[in-house]
């Protein structure tokens, strides 16, 4: 794919998330890799509106070289590129339901998420951490999500939305889009008899499916 090819993917990815409600206002970002480095939202950019002329670039050092300036929240994104060399995009959101399990107190900081289906495991895998409040912007989370990304492929920022990673740009949008309708379903089912996956169905899922 050609760097202008992945510029009008993003434009694409980034309005239907948009459009069926998964971001609002200026409210979450995207960053996927290039041969010679990284294409991001741009601050302040709502994911309904993005422009595939004006998205940032950054090299591979993470300077920004073109493009209007790129997210607030570009160490969130470098953190995951650093401890996930296999990847090729990251999704940030602040979708409704995901959100609301980020500000639940759950006592179950590595999984917040009950495995119902397996395409929550099939897609995000068997470890969902929950990473402490930090302001929106504060590069000292850098460090923390880099430590936890080295074995999760997805994470919740406490109070905030989510952060998810995978090997394409379409891989990253499907896995956090089916990390929200995740987090719906757990909601829906809090309180109420349901079958969950058990150990040896997430292994097999995860062996199987391997990421």
């Amino acid at each position: 794919m050609t760097e202008q090819e992945t510029r009008e993917l993003l434009v694409e990815l980034g309005a239907s998330l948009f459009q069926r409600g998964f971001s609002v206002g200026s409210a979450g970002n995207i960053s996927v890799r290039l041969e010679d480095g990284y294409l991001m939202t741009p601050t302040n950019s709502s994911l309904g509106r993005l422009d595939s002329k004006t998205l940032s670039k950054l090299d591979q050092n993470w300077n920004h070289i073109s493009g209007d300036r790129p997210s607030k929240e570009v160490f969130m994104h470098r953190a995951f590129f650093r401890a996930r060399p296999q990847i090729g995009a990251v999704v940030h959101l602040h979708s409704t339901y995901a959100t609301a399990i980020s500000c639940m107190p759950t006592g179950r900081e590595d999984h917040p998420i009950t495995p119902y289906t397996p395409y929550f495991v099939m897609r995000i895998g068997n470890r969902l951490p929950v990473i402490r409040y930090y302001r929106p912007g504060n590069s000292e989370m850098e460090e923390e999500i880099f430590e936890q990304a080295k074995t999760a492929t997805a994470l919740l920022l406490a109070n905030h939305g989510s952060v998810v990673s995978a090997k394409t740009l379409v891989d990253a949008v499907n896995a956090a889009e089916e990390l929200e309708e995740s987090a719906h379903l757990a909601l829906m089912l809090q309180d109420k008899p349901a079958r969950a996956l058990d150990s040896d169905q997430i292994e097999d899922l995860l062996s199987t499916f391997k990421q």
